[in-house]
């Protein structure tokens, strides 16, 4: 699906899932975290009121997976205990796909934020969607992200996500863009405490992860490698936490 718009994948993807219920899709969505005060806070922004989907809503930076970004080169790769809690679940995960929803993550944070995460160093970008990455001399790293938490959309309902939580320090982004990402996805951006964030406008799973994001901090403040992580899904109508 390499060169393909949004659009076009969710034409080409509709097209593939036919009349039936809705396969969920891979995504990505990242928890940037600022420990320089008192407390560790959180980067949230406020979903644009003109989006069909969760419209004026708090979120994390995050969307649905390219799985061309599986290809882009990289800094440093995925912790291998990181990489783990990727591929695990419920469903095949490669670890090819699993590179792609921590990129993807990766990327949206740029596009929504204006936020590069990364190492300093020449790169080329190869795809549009990093060249800004290649023009501030930035190349995407991963050995940071840690995976906090899974959550599956229920069925029936008109989108659904297989969505990784994914979570990393603030000193891990290499470059801040003073005017923000090129998308108007989000507006409002805003660091808010923890226990603040969990007071936000936000939907009830993204309230949930932070809830355990503030458990996993208050067990390992450094977040290590491999820590727990839950996995929210819909069993027989019933909601589950598994851990992966």
């Amino acid at each position: 699906m390499e060169g393909l718009s949004k659009a076009e994948v969710d034409r080409l993807e509709a097209k593939a899932l036919g009349p039936g219920p809705l396969r969920p899709r891979d995504a990505g969505t990242l928890m940037l975290l600022d420990r320089s005060g008192d407390d560790v806070r959180v980067l949230m922004g406020r979903r644009h009121m003109r989006h069909a989907f969760m419209p004026g809503k708090f979120v994390f930076p995050g969307g649905r997976t390219d799985p061309a970004d599986s290809r882009v080169a990289v800094a440093s790769g995925l912790h291998p205990h990181e990489e783990a809690k990727l591929t695990a679940g419920s469903g095949r995960t490669s670890l090819a796909r699993a590179r792609a929803i921590a990129l993807s993550a990766v990327r949206e944070t740029f596009e929504e934020a204006g936020l590069l995460i990364g190492e300093r160093g020449p790169f080329v970008a190869g795809r549009a969607e990093w060249q800004a990455f290649a023009d501030h001399d930035v190349r995407p790293a991963l050995a940071g992200l840690r995976m906090i938490a899974r959550a599956i959309t229920p069925p029936g309902r008109v989108r659904r996500f297989d969505t990784r939580f994914l979570a990393a320090w603030r000193e891990d982004v290499a470059v801040e863009l003073p005017g923000g990402g090129p998308t108007d996805e989000l507006e409002e951006l805003v660091w808010l405490p923890i226990a603040d964030a969990k007071q936000a406008d936000a939907p009830e799973i993204t309230r949930t992860v932070l809830g355990e994001l503030e458990k996993r901090l208050a067990a390992d403040p450094a977040l290590s490698p491999g820590g727990p992580t839950p996995c929210y899904r819909m069993v027989r109508k019933t909601f589950v936490r598994d851990m992966l």
